[in-house]
């Protein structure tokens, strides 16, 4: 009998990752099941006479691993079935999928399962038998033809993100089932990495997390638990890239949340909390040395992406402001005034849509709110800037922060990409 490991345990819940290959109950081929395994560690731990209680509350498909929670008492069993029949438990799962997935998506489909085959297939809504199936997903890494996506299950049916996402012709790597063309002997690419449920008898959230030893994508993985803030796009002995979400402060959550995966850890540079996108930190003393060294004699190359309100022109532009660090404000001034800095950028339209531009800009100096104060300068603030903006235009769009992302990174003879997009769904049409 296999020994099950074990995340956490109380007098209430055993959770545990589930081993890929591993039924989560016994069935048909008669094969050991994890149900089992755990409960024979319980008899056998405490000592139990006869046969051990434990509540099934959940399951993950035999193929795929993962976490997986039980119940160790009745009450306990009851009051975590609730939770996910009424959907307040949150299931997160990563998987490596073949295609290139869009930055973001979600999937909503009508789902019927044939019993006599054990599969499920996509229905029109309306079929008799049909479950509707919702998911969301975010793609944090792509290499080689295939994407690993952060899915959100907000539903459970059979085989969902399986299902639905061949149905996108963005089938999960070794799935031998829903995958047309899946070598065999492929373990397929999906886990279970983060639950969350309601501890049952004292009400508090408790968040659970087991990370996939595969060989594909190490740092996008190695990073799921900062998924709030970040997602993962490189690391070695000295260096750590990741693609910052919006809203994050660079030396507040995201440095205590990667801390907490990576210790030390030195910030080299900087974006603003409501900018999105790439930031390096380094993760000995002499490699903050070396990477602080590089920001500061601008031997690294900083690609943003801006959605701007207005038509600029291409070109390169100069200016020169003063920092006002009262009111953490740059204002522009002439080149000879005292502390005068110079800002220098060259930008490039990409697209343009209604009254507004996707541009891309490229950073010659690294000064605080650059790219902002400079775009307004010359009439095209970027959108949702509420310092350094047109606030009219922000209300029109309900945007509320800005569109701005710095979009590649090339640092140390390395170049990294974001994996995010400024999708022109969210900015082209005025909400009334």
């Amino acid at each position: 009998m296999i020994a099950p490991h074990i995340l956490f345990e109380d007098n209430h819940l055993l959770v545990v990752e589930k081993p890929e290959n591993l039924p989560v109950q016994a069935d048909a081929s008669g094969d050991i099941d994890l149900l089992s395994v755990c409960k024979a560690y319980i008899k056998e731990t405490y000592h139990k006479p006869g046969e051990a209680y434990l509540g099934l509350v959940h399951r993950l498909d035999r193929p795929v691993g993962g976490v997986t929670v039980f119940a160790k008492t009745s009450k306990a069993a009851a009051r975590l079935t609730a939770q996910f029949k009424d959907r307040t438990a949150h299931k997160r799962y990563v998987a490596i999928v073949d295609g290139i997935a869009p930055a973001h998506g979600e999937c909503v489909d009508w789902l019927k399962k044939d019993e006599s085959t054990n599969t499920t297939r996509v229905v029109n809504e309306g079929t008799e038998g049909a479950k509707k199936a919702i998911l969301r997903y975010r793609t944090i890494a792509r290499e080689n033809g295939t994407s690993l996506l952060d899915i959100e299950l907000l539903t459970g049916r059979p085989h969902q993100i399986r299902v639905q996402l061949s149905s996108r012709n963005l089938p999960l790597v070794g799935d031998m089932r829903y995958h047309p063309n899946a070598k065999p002997g492929t373990q397929i690419r999906l886990w279970s990495y983060m639950l969350t449920v309601k501890h049952p008898t004292l009400s508090e959230p408790m968040t659970f997390y087991s990370l996939p030893k595969w060989h594909e994508y190490p740092a996008a993985i190695r990073v799921l638990p900062a998924h709030d803030v970040c997602s993962g796009v490189y690391f070695d002995d000295g260096m750590l890239v990741v693609d910052k979400n919006a809203g994050a402060e660079v030396e507040g959550e995201l440095l205590g949340e990667l801390s907490a995966l990576f210790d030390p850890l030195y910030p080299v540079h900087r974006l603003d909390a409501n900018t999105e996108g790439l930031v390096c930190f380094a993760r000995t003393e002499a490699m903050r040395d070396t990477l602080s060294d590089a920001f500061y004699r601008h031997e690294t190359q900083k690609i943003y992406h801006a959605v701007v309100v207005g038509r600029p022109k291409d070109g390169a532009y100069t200016h020169f402001a003063k920092k006002d660090a009262d009111a953490a404000y740059m204002r522009l001034c002439r080149e000879t005034d005292p502390d005068a800095l110079r800002m220098e950028l060259s930008l490039r339209v990409l697209e343009t849509k209604r009254d507004l531009s996707l541009c891309e800009i490229r950073l010659y100096t690294g000064r605080t709110h650059q790219i902002r104060v400079q775009l307004a300068a010359l009439g095209t603030p970027v959108l949702g800037d509420d310092k350094y903006g047109d606030r009219d235009a922000n209300k029109r769009y309900k945007r509320r922060r800005q569109a701005l992302l710095a979009k590649k990174l090339t640092v140390l003879g390395k170049t990294f990409e974001s994996t995010k997009e400024l999708n022109w769904n969210d900015f082209t049409e005025e909400k009334r």
